[in-house]
């Protein structure tokens, strides 16, 4: 996730400046670490993130419970994703395509903000995994003609004015046979994408994970789109 720029903002460190954290998730009998800003596992966290959009750095430097769930998913379906083409939007910290990389999937990870993918990079090296592609891109300037066998987001669906920008991404990166896996906590806006998408066509199936406390987080969605 990102933040819109402001011009009242202090300049932001650089990725080695960070006062950062460091998060450890074991899958499948392996360990991998990540490092963030901050850890978003409660709705006070997220509140707390929220309110200093202003003076912290951009959200996707933290650490979201949808990318959390995400890397959970990728692990489950790792037979699927060895081998194929992985593009990973707003990769932030960068733990989705990390797994996917090293489940053997070719993967690219794309974000809009410098600091986020130098970050996405540096973790990618923490984790000994050295085959992903990194690639500064936004969304409503996309220039990508690719095609991939998977299209990964993990809570990027929150801001409705992105909404066409993404579907087109789906519609024209998305190869034969692909699906786009997306992970989000519910969000209203979201749901409201998701269900236009199915409108015209598309298969939308839906399971839930929970991570940390699931009184204090709630629930995460990974949502499965299949074109029509």
């Amino acid at each position: 996730m990102t933040r819109p720029p402001d011009e009242k903002s202090s300049p932001l460190p650089t990725a080695a400046e960070l006062p950062s954290h460091e998060y450890r998730v074991r899958l499948a009998g392996r360990e991998w670490t990540v490092r963030h800003t901050g850890a978003v596992l409660t709705f006070e966290d997220e509140q707390r993130l929220l309110s200093e959009r202003l003076t912290g750095p951009p959200y996707g430097l933290a650490l979201w419970p949808s990318a959390i769930a995400l890397a959970h998913e990728l692990v489950a379906r790792a037979d699927d994703v060895r081998g194929r083409r992985v593009l990973e939007l707003g990769a932030g910290t960068g733990l989705p395509g990390i797994v996917a990389a090293a489940l053997g999937g070719r993967v690219v990870q794309t974000d809009r903000q410098e600091l986020a993918l130098a970050l996405c990079r540096d973790n990618g090296a923490r984790n000994r995994v050295a085959s992903i592609e990194y690639r500064l891109a936004d969304w409503a300037s996309w220039t990508d003609a690719e095609r991939y066998d998977w299209i990964l987001g993990a809570d990027v669906l929150y801001g409705e004015t992105m909404h066409p920008h993404l579907r087109r991404i789906f519609e024209t990166n998305l190869a034969p046979g692909g699906r786009v896996l997306l992970a989000d906590p519910f969000r209203s806006a979201s749901l409201r994408l998701l269900e236009a998408m199915e409108g015209t066509g598309w298969t939308v199936c839906v399971s839930k994970w929970s991570i940390g406390n699931a009184r204090e987080s709630g629930p995460v969605g990974l949502f499965e789109l299949t074109p029509p």
